[in-house]
């Protein structure tokens, strides 16, 4: 992991949520076209952390898992916020099919869940989430890959630090 990186153990789904949140107040809000990508085995708790980061940005819809739908849009205050779940494609060809990044096109963040489905199609993500099992919890490990992504976490880092309510613990 990149010594930038940050990793959180999570013991239940409040803290996945209370990390969702997290990772919400701390977004860049000037950039645009920023990407997050959620990895990790059928269960692991992908879509919990993007529907608790999507809630927190402002979405007051109902968030549903795009799992048959691919996709689902959210605008939130005139910005464009993306959730794709890509466990039914097949490669590359398929998130082409999508129409991918014209849907990236003018959006604040975009959300992919199962990005290895697609390899280097999905893009440099600003923020790598790999969430595992971890003993009786889970274990979420946040890689920033650009410059956004190491202010991101370093965010993230600054908010729980001085922040009361509990995210797991963070290394």
């Amino acid at each position: 992991m990149c010594e930038s990186g940050l990793t959180v153990a999570l013991a239940d789904e409040q803290e996945t949520c209370h990390l969702g949140a997290a990772l919400a107040r701390t977004a860049p809000g000037g950039a645009q076209d920023l990407l997050v990508t959620l990895a990790g085995e059928l269960g692991a708790g992908k879509t919990t952390l993007a529907r608790a980061l999507l809630r927190a940005l402002g979405v007051t819809a109902a968030i549903r898992s795009p799992t048959y739908t691919l996709v689902e849009p959210y605008e939130v205050g005139g910005r464009k916020l993306l959730h794709f779940d890509l466990y039914r494609l097949a490669g590359a060809d398929d998130l082409e099919a999508l129409g991918y990044r014209d849907l990236r096109h003018d959006t604040w963040i975009s959300l992919v869940e199962w990005p290895e489905r697609c390899g280097l199609a999905v893009g440099t993500a600003d923020l790598a989430c790999e969430i595992d099992y971890f003993d009786s919890g889970r274990r979420i490990k946040i890689m920033p890959g650009s410059h956004a992504g190491h202010d991101w976490v370093s965010r993230v880092r600054a908010w729980r630090d001085g922040n009361s309510t509990q995210i797991g613990s963070v290394k």
